[in-house]
């Protein structure tokens, strides 16, 4: 007995028979452990944790076998043994040899692991301790030779079969892009979906044209192009992710690079690839080149507007360095509104060479650049304004309007640094919870696979469509992420925005003192974040004025009341008289 016993420490398969042999000597009842596992808290009839249960401990009494461990996992994949607690317990408990037992019994070799890497790796543990695997409903006892070869087979037909469907399910997915359908999702801005097909939706179609005729037309980008609709009362329609009616430079950016808008259909622009060092874990990639298809829909942007946007767009956000007059700024740059279109006025350069030709100067002036207006006509204004005689005019009347004994008291008590950012906090907090949904149906997705039947008739079928739905659900993932990327650029963009009470107060009271000092981009960044926009005459009027009317971003104490704008094209808030000087402009 003493020998027996010295054997049966030896770990091998010997052990066991040895182990089998004393313990019928001794008439003593193999020990086991059943384990069960479902993959959602609602399984099918006859999987459920109870239903498990009982049936294996009705086969070990059957067998004559004494339980004397339970072990459950509810709610995880079998695609790995990662997170499936109890699972580990098992294992763990029996490498300690904790209870001697001899055998783990399971319902279905599937409850026991879905991935043939883990299955043969615990498997193989199991039988170091002197321990086997008998799945009751499969017929399957791993202490025979058979059964030990049907483990291997299955696990790994499981496993194939798994990523042959998938690999299937992304060919059809792709012959349906080859055929122009739409593949799953939400439907793009500008379409509805109707029957699974995209139909124009007029209504938005028109925002997605104005798009492309405001980038290609004009010399706005992408977020000048947002912040005309919101002023001009345009409303984005709330659908699916988006909460808010504003628009948003990462929106306009999306429409002018989604070729569905040209009538074609993408395919592979994000791509699910597998998380490098993770098993069986994905994450979705963009690709930068995928392929394109004709699709069966309409398109609402003709082929020659969808290549002059996509040239434009690879220039787009691309600053030419500069070569001369490195210090120079336009401070008025784009504030300043063209008097005929009212459109902002941009900067320019005319640089001359000298007589002797080895010297340059600059000259640096304002112009329309001839946007066109809503109703497609040119804007026909070209004269040009000298940077500096624009320039003086508008400093010379915030010297004026400083200047007021009580501008200084009123200014601190009225400039209201407080952006309200709730509408935005709210539109993240609902995508946020959208994202959590669509996670947590992936999830459950993800084990209503792993939790079908391999042996079930219509398992190819039902893996399928799981599969196609589980590749929808990546794509919305994505979309709201990249809706919560937008958000919160939006929302940093407003807090950057603020204007601090104390630096703008302080900076307006030493105008005088300080303006003359500061480089030409501290000005501009004072003027952008001081003035919202500057109007002029479309000449010089009889009386030297250039100015037309201001607006400021906050409201100012003058004449005994608070304004946040001025006109002298009606009834004159202030008299600031700014004569020219100079022939230039």
């Amino acid at each position: 007995f003493l020998i027996k016993c010295c054997i049966i420490n030896v770990g091998t398969k010997f052990h066991l028979q040895e182990m089998l042999i004393i313990r019928k000597r001794n008439n003593q009842k193999p020990k086991c452990y059943i384990y069960t596992r479902v993959s959602t808290a609602m399984q099918v009839e006859g999987y459920s944790l109870e239903a498990q249960k009982d049936k294996l401990k009705k086969h070990a009494e059957y067998e004559g076998m004494t339980v004397v461990g339970e072990y459950s996992d509810e709610g995880f994949s079998g695609k790995n043994i990662k997170g499936r607690l109890d699972f580990q317990r098992m294992l763990n408990d029996i490498k300690e040899n904790k209870d001697g037992i001899s055998y783990v019994l399971v319902f279905k070799l599937s409850r026991f692991g879905r991935n043939a890497a883990d299955v043969l790796s615990s498997l193989q543990l199991m039988q170091d301790c002197g321990v086997d695997l008998i799945c009751v409903e499969d017929g399957i006892d791993s202490s025979k030779e058979a059964g030990k070869l049907m483990i291997s087979v299955l696990s790994a037909v499981a496993e194939i079969e798994r990523e042959n469907i998938r690999a299937q399910t992304m060919l059809g997915r792709l012959q349906k892009a080859r055929e122009g359908e739409w593949n799953g999702g939400f439907a793009p801005y500008g379409y509805q979906l109707i029957d699974g097909k995209l139909v124009i939706n007029e209504e938005e179609a028109k925002i997605i044209r104005l798009i492309f005729d405001k980038f290609n037309h004009t010399t706005m980008g992408v977020n000048s192009i947002a912040t005309f609709l919101n002023q001009h009362g345009y409303k984005k329609t709330r659908r699916q992710n988006n909460k808010l009616e504003t628009f948003a430079g990462s929106f306009i950016k999306g429409v002018l690079d989604n070729p569905v808008y040209n009538g074609k259909i993408a395919y592979g622009r994000r791509k699910s690839e597998k998380i490098a060092g993770a098993h069986n874990e994905y994450h979705i990639v963009k690709q930068d080149e995928y392929m394109l298809y004709n699709g069966i829909h309409d398109a609402i942007i003709p082929d020659e507007e969808w290549e002059l946007a996509q040239q434009k767009r690879k220039v787009t956000g691309v600053r030419n360095p500069k070569t001369h007059s490195l210090e120079h700024e336009h401070i008025l740059s784009g504030i300043l509104k063209c008097p005929v279109c009212g459109n902002g006025m941009y900067g320019n350069v005319n640089r001359k060479r000298n007589k002797s030709g080895d010297y340059y100067k600059d000259y640096f002036y304002y112009a329309c650049k001839h946007r066109k207006i809503v109703d497609g006509h040119f804007c026909d204004y070209k004269k040009q304004w000298g940077e500096v005689v624009i320039n003086s005019a508008v400093e010379e009347f915030i010297r004026e309007l400083v200047n007021n004994p009580k501008f200084k008291d009123a200014l601190e008590k009225k400039i209201d640094s407080k952006i309200d950012i709730d509408e935005l906090e709210k539109e993240l907090e609902e995508l946020r919870k959208t994202l959590q949904q669509r996670i947590g149906a992936k999830k459950q997705l993800g084990k209503r696979m792993d939790s079908l039947d391999v042996t079930d008739k219509f398992y190819t079928e039902k893996y399928q469509d799981m599969d196609e739905r589980m590749n929808q659900l990546y794509e919305e993932i994505a979309s709201i992420q990249d809706s919560i990327d937008a958000v919160n650029i939006r929302i940093a963009n407003v807090r950057k925005q603020r204007i601090s009470t104390e630096s703008v107060y302080k900076f307006l009271v030493y105008f005088d003192k300080l303006y003359d000092k500061f480089t030409d981009l501290e000005k501009k960044t004072f003027m952008n974040s001081f003035i919202e926009r500057v109007e002029i005459f479309e000449e010089q009027q009889e009386n030297g004025r250039i100015l037309k009317h201001i607006k400021f971003r906050f409201p100012v104490y003058y004449d005994g009341k608070m304004v946040d704008e001025f006109s002298w094209d009606k009834e004159s808030h202030v008299e600031c008289v700014v004569l020219l000087s100079r022939n230039e402009g």
